[in-house]
């Protein structure tokens, strides 16, 4: 299904970024704030948004857990091919926003970028899970690489355990990805939170034609 579909009134926002660069925390602050402006919106993460969703979260974030790359990749398209059909789509056929912590960009950046797997290879898996479905527009945080370790900490799931090598690669690979991609901006996350939200704010209201809310 096409994202320009008639039957898809609400509009589709992903936020991505490598973890610890905020996007998480600016999700919640935009769904929030279009909320309270009048623009129906919900929050929703990958991988996850489902019971079976959140299920294969908590497997492919063990850091514990040996699988194949390719593996890894199927059970988080699993886990989106559920979340678009029970929550998703659903909620913008009701004209309803939806706001993703995460999407289709994370895996491109992820196991593509970071694993090694081909851009092709994982789009193709991709457009099955999804039956087409893109954000109508995404927002990729951006952070140099030190800021973000030291964000990180001492947690330490599969993916930010596997150091700093990888993640660099995948933050090249969103800075990649952002510049490539249609509707796709990067912004400097190395901002106070209340800034980075504004600029978040009045990039998304712009693209929409939401002026009277900004």
């Amino acid at each position: 299904m096409q994202m320009n579909s008639p039957i898809i009134s609400g509009r589709f926002i992903a936020v991505e970024g490598i973890d610890g660069g905020g996007k998480s925390t600016q999700a919640v602050l935009l769904a929030n704030w279009l909320n309270e402006n009048g623009l129906e919106t919900i929050l929703t993460r990958e991988p996850g948004g489902t019971l079976l969703g959140e299920k294969l979260r908590h497997l492919i974030m063990d850091a514990e857990l040996k699988c194949d790359k390719r593996a890894e990749l199927l059970m988080i398209l699993a886990a989106r091919a559920q979340h678009v059909h029970e929550k998703i789509m659903p909620a913008l056929k009701r004209g309803i926003n939806v706001i993703c912590d995460r999407f289709t960009l994370s895996s491109l950046a992820y196991q593509g970028y970071g694993r090694g797997l081909t851009i092709d290879e994982i789009s193709s898996a991709d457009r099955f899970a999804t039956a087409g479905l893109a954000p109508h527009f995404t927002v990729v945080l951006d952070l140099p690489m030190e800021i973000m370790i030291s964000r990180i900490g001492e947690r330490s799931d599969r993916f930010e355990g596997e150091g700093l090598e990888f993640l660099s690669r995948i933050a090249e690979g969103y800075r990649d990805l952002a510049i490539k991609r249609f509707n796709t901006v990067l912004i400097n996350g190395d901002a106070p939170i209340d800034e980075v939200a504004a600029c978040i704010r009045g990039i998304v209201c712009s693209h929409f034609g939401w002026g009277k809310v900004v």
